[in-house]
């Protein structure tokens, strides 16, 4: 099982130590002048952008044909570590040989890619904070895929690329595909107008049967070193931030938007039943105690048979709100309800997300809206996590405090 590095030793050498390269690299760009970046606007809306791919697993070839389909975007470029996925992206996507990079490093020979004006980013969450950094860096706006970061300093700079982003008329939007909903959004909107009347508690849960069959059994027959590591980066804790982060974070993610607060503090447990080879644990249950006496109820389980529900239940003095992902959304009071359905939301959500992205590049609009509520529900997700590694009660507070960082050996991998 992953052990935390101890902070009073000195990192491995071979380590890609993202915090230290955060912050050298955010000293030297503050003495240079990026290029302004090629806005789309006014009667140019209709124009295409230029994208290029970080990460051509199976959901980077998936979500850039819906960037295809959309209209507004050719697509430039691919990255992965692999050639053979940088090349099936490649391939798939008419990209000539040339813009296809691979290695360690090689998105940034993207970034640098003359006429690119932005990055769809699918690689494995570990590496998300120094790429999305980079890419803002480089003048770039960036399309992000959750979760943020695997851990405590990779939120933290996700939240300062935002705002960087920002402050550089980048647009920079998270992909998470609830909050695009408009069933999702409106009943969101009715508890923060206090038609729910007091907030009360909360009932969250990712239930699913096994996933990422085949890179566990891809990762049985290799040599178990980085590379493979790398192929098999959903059942890897480091790499992935586990199952908490990497895919219960969409119910807790509407646990937080529903709160619309920090949670205050944390107590879980939880553990591993299957037998994969990666060091994700399989099972969760935590509570979550928010400002004003909210209780969040969480739980998920990634084994077994039968029950497969991603959802969050909201209970309000005045009535409740229930919410399935791909399912109803629905809410009710004695004097009133409503009944939503997110049918098909993993594919819409996205869909209304790559619209929403260009129209913002568009218009110029880059206030960036998704990233402080996405950094919220991260650090939810790690808050949780911790509680649960310790069986015991982690505050916000001391999360912050620690500032854990993770930290995946790159010896061995080509640059």
């Amino acid at each position: 099982m992953f052990q935390p590095r101890d902070p009073s030793q000195p990192s491995n050498p071979g380590n890609l130590n993202r915090r230290r390269f955060l912050a050298s690299a955010g000293a030297a760009a503050a003495g240079i002048t990026l290029l302004e970046p090629r806005l789309i606007r006014g009667a140019a809306a209709n124009a295409k952008l230029n994208l290029g791919l970080i990460g051509c697993g199976g959901r980077g070839r998936w979500i850039t044909n819906l960037f295809v389909q959309h209209g507004g975007y050719a697509i430039a470029g691919v990255f992965d570590y692999f050639a053979d996925r940088a090349n099936a992206a490649g391939d798939q996507f008419q990209v000539p040989a040339a813009h296809r990079y691979t290695g360690l490093h090689g998105y940034r020979r993207l970034l640098e890619q003359p006429g690119l004006d932005a990055v769809a980013i699918e690689s494995p969450p570990y590496f998300h904070p120094l790429q999305a950094a980079d890419a803002v860096a480089a003048g770039k706006h960036v399309y992000l895929a959750k979760p943020l970061a695997v851990d405590v300093p990779g939120c933290q700079n996700i939240a300062a690329s935002g705002r960087r982003a920002s402050a550089e008329k980048l647009c920079f939007l998270v992909d998470f595909q609830t909050r695009a909903h408009p069933a999702y959004q409106e009943v969101v909107r009715r508890v923060h107008a206090g038609q729910l009347g007091r907030l009360i508690s909360l009932d969250a849960g990712y239930q699913c049967d096994l996933y990422f069959q085949a890179m566990d059994a891809e990762y049985r027959t290799s040599d178990r070193g980085a590379e493979a590591r790398l192929r098999a980066w959903a059942i890897d804790r480091v790499l992935s931030g586990d199952v908490i982060t990497e895919q219960n974070i969409h119910s807790l993610d509407v646990a937080t938007w529903f709160t619309n607060a920090d949670p205050l503090k944390a107590y879980g447990t939880g553990g591993r039943a299957r037998d994969y080879l990666g060091d994700c644990w399989d099972h969760y249950a935590v509570i979550f105690y928010f400002p004003q006496d909210v209780i969040v109820s969480f739980s998920s389980k990634q084994v077994g048979y039968g029950y497969d529900d991603i959802m969050c239940r909201a209970y309000g003095l005045a009535g409740t709100v229930e919410t399935h992902y791909s399912g109803k959304v629905t809410f009710r009071t004695r004097d009133d309800a409503y009944n939503g359905d997110a049918k098909n939301l993993y594919q819409d959500g996205a869909v209304r997300n790559i619209a929403t992205f260009h129209q913002c590049i568009a218009q110029g609009d880059f206030s960036n809206q998704t990233v402080a509520p996405s950094v919220r529900s991260n650090l939810t997700t790690i808050l949780g996590r911790l509680a649960a590694y310790g069986q015991r009660e982690v505050t916000w507070a001391d999360m912050l405090a620690r500032g854990e960082a993770w930290e995946f050996d790159t010896r061995g991998l080509k640059g």
